[in-house]
């Protein structure tokens, strides 16, 4: 495939394609029971108490879906049917998605160009932002009207909030081929939460959830070696993230967030 010369659009389809390049890697990185279990552990706290996403018919929409892990966790920890679409600028990644879930609605989109034909009561987008970090704001802006007042979005990203954690994620970036280092960065907490409340979101729970079991266990295909020991490990080292996912210490030191934000 041609770049553009357009170097913003250039980047997107860099992006693209080193994505398609190293998906079968991501995915079967991702059968890990440790990774699973550490999944199953945080959905299970962030999701508790909000009884209010627990209704059947929940009609999500998962931008930049992959595999459309998104709604494998909402079945999962919501425990009720949803009305699920999901989406991607990769056809060969949809192409595997309608493999694994024949009977899904995915379809191909460009989340930089997209203008919703219909509305959700949800959004989930996991990972997303930060594959297209020169956009994010306007992706945010993109999406926001897909939702009505009081509509919910799910945002997980990676974040940096020292100079520290900057300077070790922009290394691994350059030294590991499973990053691209050019298209790829990690946003600030403030900067992250601004591109939703410039377009009308509002926090309603934050979870700094990027600490001890997140660094060993959530990314086993871009370092297994540090995604060892058996679940014992990935519960203790869980139980005590949990202490400080709520607080100021965990903001600082946490290398990923975890959002539910609503459309005042």
């Amino acid at each position: 495939m041609t770049l553009s010369t357009d170097p913003r659009a250039r980047l997107v389809e860099q992006q693209k394609q080193h994505f398609e390049a190293i998906s079968d890697q991501y995915y079967e990185g991702r059968q890990s029971p440790t990774h699973q279990l550490f999944g199953d552990l945080l959905w299970s706290h962030f999701l508790r108490g909000k009884e209010w996403l627990r209704r059947p018919g929940l009609r999500v929409l998962e931008p930049m879906c992959g595999f459309g892990h998104g709604r494998d966790v909402l079945l999962r920890h919501l425990g009720v049917p949803i009305e699920y679409q999901g989406f991607d600028y990769s056809e060969p990644l949809i192409d595997r998605a309608r493999e694994l879930n024949p009977d899904v609605d995915f379809f191909v989109q460009d989340v930089t160009r997209f203008e919703p034909q219909s509305q959700a009561d949800l959004i989930v987008l996991l990972g997303g932002l930060h594959h297209v970090p020169d956009h994010a704001g306007t992706v945010v802006e993109k999406l926001a009207p897909a939702l009505p007042k009081g509509g919910a979005f799910i945002s997980f990203e990676p974040t940096n909030n020292t100079m520290f954690q900057r300077w070790i994620r922009e290394g691994i970036y350059r030294r590991n081929d499973l990053f691209d280092d050019e298209t790829e960065r990690a946003f600030t907490v403030p900067e992250l939460n601004g591109f939703f409340r410039d377009n009308g979101f509002e926090i309603r729970d934050q979870l700094h959830c990027g600490l001890l079991a997140y660094v060993l266990f959530c990314n086993p295909d871009c370092f297994p070696a540090l995604n060892v020991g058996g679940k014992k490990i990935v519960r203790s080292a869980f139980a005590m993230d949990r202490l400080f996912m709520r607080t100021p210490i965990g903001r600082l030191a946490s290398f990923a967030t975890l959002t539910l934000y609503e459309k005042a």
